[in-house]
This record gives structure tokens, C-alpha cells and sequence, in this order.
């Protein structure tokens, strides 16, 4: 197995990564498991996936957890779903806080129980003042959603004749506040962006690879940094 640890340059670690984490169902269905047990396998990866990241100077991990077309799933599924997200909530607070991770969710509370938002609340004050790394949860996220809320939230705070510019409507993206996103990975082999970040990763690097997520590891995550650092980026320019 190559070693693209040793390979980084520190230096030019992407300081935001964005991350489709694909390919819990069918991780279960190869092993003839229950879909919830691929999503909860799923779960057990972001421990050493966040691990990883923040030793090598990434800033920021946002992880596409939940779509807002993933409410078509079975209730079964997306019950199971919103246990999981509980109890990754509720266990995780020591190692949270003992790992300097700071939560961030990036989504829609409509639709989400009020046992959801309320553990959502709780753990985002209660690591707010970490300042290692930022797990940004995007949970019943949108990208087209996020884009068409930040328009309305701009038209209602706007004066008459106002101008809406790009600067204007990123104060009303979920994102405000965090880092442009340099690096947007997607697992499973599929190669769709899926409505997942589409305003902010417009110069992002893509990497897709072919490994189903509860199969992810930090050797995966590196050699993605590993590729990214071995393009060139130009931003539409020469």
C-alpha cells in the first residue's frame, strides 16, 4: 500500500474538504445486512476520518449526511437514520470535546423531530469554543435549497433597487463563515455531484473514488489530498 501521508505537503493541505459519503446500502447489501447496518457502519468511520484530517492541518470536514431528497426513503430508513445521527449526538460529546471538534450542522431544521434539533442545539453550543477542527454535519441539506433560501433571506432583509451580488448572497448560504471548499470527494465510484454544496464547490478539485464509505479510511482521505496537490488550480484563469 503506497504511503501518501509521506507524500503531503503540509503546507498546501485543502483547508476545507468536502466529502459525499456514498455507498452505506450498498456495503450492506454485499454483505447481506440490513441497510441501517451500512449506515451505522457508515457512523463509525467519521472518528478516524476527522482524526486524520485535523493532524494534517485541514481546517474544515464537511460530510453530506443527509439529503432533502432523501425524505423519498423508506420511513424504516430514514427512522433509522435519525437514531443514528441521535446516538453518534449523544455518545461522541467526550470525544468531541476531548478532540478539540468543533460541530457545525448545515441544513434545514423543517421536517427534523424536536428531539433532533434539540440534541443539534446542544452540541453545537457545547463545542463551540473548540478550535481544532470543524465537523460540518450538512443534515437535510440542499444545494438548490440552500441557494433559493439565501435568495428569499437576501429579497426580505434588501432595500428597493438594491443589487444582489455574489458577496451579498454568501452571508445567507448555510456555509457563512467557513472556508471556501479547495477539495469535494465522492466514494462508491458514482460520479454525480448530487445537489451537495453546487454554490460553493464551483472551483473546488473533484476526486472521486471507487471504495463504498464505510470502507473509507485515512488512507483514503490522504491520497485525495495527495491528488489535489498534484493539480494545477487556475480559477478559470490561464
Amino acid at each position: 500500500m503506497k504511503d501518501y501521508k509521506s507524500l503531503i505537503n503540509l503546507k498546501k493541505v485543502p483547508k476545507h474538504i468536502a466529502i459525499i459519503m456514498d455507498g452505506n446500502r450498498r456495503w450492506a447489501e454485499k454483505r447481506s445486512v440490513p441497510k441501517l447496518e451500512g449506515h451505522s457502519k457508515g457512523a463509525d468511520v467519521i472518528d478516524a476520518l476527522t482524526e486524520s484530517a485535523n493532524s494534517l492541518g485541514v481546517e474544515v470536514l464537511s460530510l453530506y449526511a443527509f439529503s432533502t431528497e432523501n425524505w423519498a426513503r423508506s420511513k424504516s430508513e430514514i427512522k433509522g437514520l435519525l437514531e443514528i445521527l441521535l446516538f453518534y449526538i449523544e455518545s461522541k460529546k467526550e470525544v468531541l470535546l476531548k478532540n478539540g471538534v468543533k460541530i457545525r450542522f448545515c441544513g434545514f431544521y423543517d421536517k427534523l423531530p424536536k428531539s433532533i434539533i434539540k440534541a443539534i442545539n446542544g452540541i453545537t453550543d457545547l463545542t463551540k469554543n473548540n478550535k481544532k477542527i470543524v465537523l460540518n454535519m450538512c443534515f437535510n441539506y440542499g444545494g438548490r435549497q440552500d441557494i433559493l433560501n439565501a435568495v428569499n433571506s437576501w429579497k426580505k432583509s434588501s432595500k428597493e433597487h438594491d443589487k444582489l451580488t455574489e458577496k451579498k448572497l454568501e452571508k445567507y448560504l448555510l456555509t457563512y463563515g467557513l472556508p471556501e471548499i479547495d477539495l469535494m470527494i465522492r466514494t462508491s465510484g458514482e460520479y454525480r455531484i448530487s445537489n451537495f454544496l453546487i454554490w460553493q464547490i464551483a472551483y473546488s478539485e473533484l476526486v472521486f473514488m471507487d471504495v463504498l464509505w464505510p470502507d473509507f479510511t485515512p488512507h483514503h482521505l490522504e491520497k485525495a489530498i495527495y491528488e489535489f496537490q498534484n493539480r494545477e488550480r487556475r480559477y478559470g484563469g490561464w
